[in-house]
């Protein structure tokens, strides 16, 4: 009865330890853990792609030739590129750790992974594939978890591999003379206007910015021409710009001021050419719609006079900005162009769009003539396809321009648009126009 007993325990142990086994096997056949190898070959480089959307007051990050100090956990650090077709999109991080180890999340399309990081020299840790339904823009998200040293990581590329990334896959990619800087503002696009022949003494043109589309760094050029331009700025959460610039000359003569407005700051700029700026701060409201005028003339000895005006809603009144003379010059309005670009390198991340309608020109007989015709373009960030956020048009009977946010319906460049005539002329009494 003992040894029948012992056998009974010995059997139940070991019909127990075949349940477990048997356990242990259907778990291994459901869990699918991520593999300790996949290939990434093709390296996104942050320095040109990335940008940090998310942090709080006093945040460290920067994105420089790789992301540096990386220490608040709450910081999203972003990084864009496009793919051309669906499939797998393998996805890794290559970096080094300052001291210990870092565990950090990297998420797409709502899907995570946690990535254990160690070492000082740089290596490629995997993070997981994911499935891109949809070709287009790609955003991988990075965010600090844990840490053992003072910084997370520094973090040189986002590696990707997989049949959505095997063909098609943009991104900035050239990093000489300073591109990256480029890409990471994003795409200028421009709208180059037909005018008719002739003695053009004056331009006008209207400008909208829709709702929402007033983002830090943008400037939305209404009046441009052979020499300068005119428009307005987000220059801050809190300050915002009307800005009128004229070129120094050809021949390396300064631009002088003659005269200027009321509350208009006066001044000289550089980095992008030389010249003499003015500028209103005024706060501008996004949906409102403004009017630009700019009158170029010869002054008979030589120069060229340079003036604008600014009309806002709010105000009912002409504003007069400056007159500008520029020496070796002798011209009319020529080179009508309007253009939309972000100016914040750090913000070249967000979007913007403007309206531009009701463009007219008035030649020295005092004859006005409508623009109904342009020519879409954008600078060799776009045409080189470091960044394809880029589109201009028409749209409700006006021509727009946009750039930004990694949209994915991009319009060629040098695309011609014709929008419908208004057929009314500007209604502004020119005599009587404010000169300071």
């Amino acid at each position: 009865m003992k040894r029948i007993f012992s056998l009974l325990i010995a059997l139940s142990f070991f019909t127990a330890m075949l349940a477990c086994k048997k356990s242990g096997q259907n778990e291994k056949n459901t869990f699918k853990p991520r593999p300790a190898v996949i290939e990434t070959s093709i390296a996104i480089p942050v320095q040109g792609n990335s940008f940090v959307t998310q942090s709080v007051a006093g945040a460290t990050e920067t994105i420089g030739s790789t992301l540096s100090n990386w220490k608040n956990n709450t910081s999203v650090i972003s990084t864009y590129f496009k793919v051309g077709q669906a499939g797998k999109l393998n996805l890794a991080i290559k970096g080094t750790v300052i001291s210990g180890k870092s565990v950090v999340k990297l998420t797409v399309n709502g899907t995570s992974f946690e990535v254990t990081l160690s070492g000082t020299t740089a290596a490629v840790y995997p993070a997981g594939i994911v499935d891109i339904t949809t070709p287009g823009y790609v955003k991988v998200d990075l965010q600090g978890v844990s840490k053992d040293g003072v910084t997370f990581a520094e973090v040189s590329d986002i590696m990707v591999g997989g049949n959505a990334a095997s063909s098609n896959l943009q991104y900035a990619s050239v990093s000489a003379d300073n591109q990256f800087y480029w890409s990471r503002r994003g795409p200028s696009v421009h709208l180059n206007y037909t005018a008719p022949a002739g003695n053009n003494e004056w331009m006008y043109n209207e400008l909208t910015v829709p709702a929402g589309q007033d983002n830090i760094g943008s400037y939305y050029m209404s009046n441009g021409f052979n020499g300068g331009y005119f428009g307005i700025q987000v220059k801050s959460a809190t300050e915002r710009w009307v800005l009128f610039s004229v070129w120094d000359a050809d021949s390396g003569g300064k631009t002088l001021l003659t005269s200027k407005g009321a509350d208009v700051v006066n001044g000289n700029f550089a980095g992008e050419g030389t010249g003499g700026q003015s500028y209103l701060v005024y706060n501008w409201k996004a949906g409102n719609t403004y009017k630009f005028l700019t009158q170029i003339k010869p002054d008979g000895a030589g120069n060229t006079l340079y003036s604008s005006w600014f009309f806002a809603p709010e105000l009912g009144v002409w504003k007069f900005m400056a007159t500008f003379k520029r020496p070796a010059t002798n011209t009319y309005v020529a080179g009508l162009n309007s253009f939309l670009e972000n100016f914040n390198v750090d913000l070249g991340y967000t979007g913007r769009k403007a309206l531009y309608n009701n463009m007219w020109v008035r030649n020295t007989a005092g004859v006005w003539a409508e623009i109904s015709a342009a020519r879409f373009s954008c600078d060799p960030t776009g045409t080189t396809q470091q960044r394809m956020d880029f589109k201009g048009g028409v749209e409700d009977g006006k021509f727009y321009l946009q750039n930004g946010a990694f949209f994915n319906d991009f319009v060629p460049n040098n695309t011609n648009f014709t929008r419908t005539a208004t057929g009314i002329a500007p209604s502004v009494n020119l005599t009587a126009l404010p000169t300071n």
